[in-house]
């Protein structure tokens, strides 16, 4: 791997510790309050339009500014969230919860850009394979001890000196983010166009693969916020101790971790993974239409498993398919996809929010609803991927006939 990714690494270390944090942490102490899925649900919402927002945004600073800055505005927004959970109060819950959720959108989605733009910029085909199965390594590894330790922490001096010490690690951030490569959109590469403009649908999508990366898209942004927020839903079910949470946390990592055992020792090609992870993602759903305590955690474990498997490739077969785009259009697949995956899930969450318990039509529909959304990925991705092969090859075959002479057909895109 190339020193700019491995640096990338490293700050997902530290970012992560946070990320885990606020994953588990933050959402059980609004849960507890009234263990309402109203609550966890407006939290998210309100999260994903900051992000949303923050995402946009970091994209069109990296036209005038580099990584580094988007790293450390991401800093400062986890900071702000950490500093009003610690000493504000509101009657008003629903505006306090709205007051955390989106500053930590913020320091997601800036997170988030810088992520995703250091990796497609630095990063060329097998490396971001490598990327994801390397940083998936280092997070399972963190979600293993970050919940035992942190749930300890809590027990021995309470939530606010974990915020505070969320705190802590927020500056290590901001201070390590100066270190980060200088990686910014060149502004050279289509003069003649503003921010704006660069992301007109037809410039973006012109390929013929684009149509079925749009629907894997949209598909996932479902799929995803089903699994990460009843995830934390059927954990908080089952307990509200926070250390058997952890526990619970670290059986879900441990299955996860097997998945990646599996993948060294066997060598699967990525779509047989990637079928791998959605049967046993589909199996875990299926199992959660029937909420009894250790049944939830059989759903949690199989989807924890299923998970590894379909997020690396996922992820690694999207930014395959955009490893030819010219800069300034790979920056602007990648915010349209990001807006694509944060209005699902915000669809989604809307729906989620309207429920009271884990039953009823409401429920089985919504886990109906994933699973056609799950299962459609695979088979659309996998027609996404061949296109863009078969047209990587036409592209491959006709450049012997230019240096002959002939001249060169015009293009159907100009990024």
């Amino acid at each position: 791997m190339s020193t700019n990714i491995r640096k990338m690494l490293i700050m997902n270390f530290v970012s992560s510790i946070i990320f885990i944090y606020i994953g588990i942490f933050v959402n059980l102490y609004i849960w507890q309050a009234n263990t309402s899925i109203f609550e966890i649900s407006w939290f998210n919402m309100v999260m994903f339009f900051g992000w949303g927002f923050s995402f946009v945004l970091g994209a069109k600073l990296l036209y005038h500014r580099t990584i580094r800055l988007l790293l450390a505005l991401s800093a400062f927004g986890g900071a702000a969230a950490f500093i009003m959970l610690t000493f504000l109060t509101l009657e008003n819950r629903i505006l306090w919860i709205a007051l955390i959720g989106f500053p930590v959108g913020l320091m997601w989605g800036f997170y988030t850009v810088a992520q995703n733009l250091s990796v497609s910029f630095s990063g060329k085909g097998t490396e971001i394979a490598s990327f994801f199965a390397a940083n998936n390594l280092i997070a399972s590894i963190l979600s293993m001890v970050i919940p035992i330790i942190s749930a300890q922490f809590i027990g021995w001096f309470g939530y606010e000196s974990s915020f505070v010490l969320m705190f802590v690690f927020l500056i290590v951030m901001l201070v390590f983010s100066a270190t980060m490569p200088r990686i910014a959109l060149p502004r050279t590469e289509t003069p003649g166009l503003g921010f704006w403009r660069q992301l007109q649908w037809k410039r973006v999508f012109g390929d013929r693969h684009s149509v079925w990366l749009i629907l894997s898209i949209l598909a996932g942004g479902v799929f995803l916020q089903f699994q990460n927020l009843f995830t934390l839903v059927f954990t908080f079910t089952v307990t509200q101790d926070k250390l058997l949470i952890a526990l619970l946390n670290l059986l879900y990592t441990g299955a996860a971790f097997l998945g990646l055992i599996l993948y060294r020792k066997f060598k699967w090609n990525d779509q047989f993974c990637l079928w791998l992870g959605v049967l046993l993602l589909s199996a875990g759903f299926v199992i959660a239409m029937f909420p009894l305590k250790p049944l939830l955690i059989l759903s949690n474990v199989l989807t924890a498993f299923g998970m590894f498997f379909f997020a690396m490739i996922w992820n690694a077969q999207q930014f395959q398919c955009i490893e030819d785009y010219a800069p300034g259009r790979k920056a602007a697949f990648l915010i349209w996809r990001e807006s694509m995956l944060v209005g699902m899930r915000i669809v989604l969450l809307v729906f989620i929010m309207s429920l009271d318990k884990l039953e009823g039509w409401l429920y089985i529909s919504i886990i109906g609803v994933t699973l056609v959304s799950l299962i459609s990925i695979p088979v659309v991705q996998a027609k996404a991927v061949r296109l863009m092969a078969d047209g990587r090859k036409k592209r491959e075959g006709a450049e012997p006939l230019r240096e002959e002479g002939n001249p060169p057909r015009p293009p159907t895109f100009s990024a």
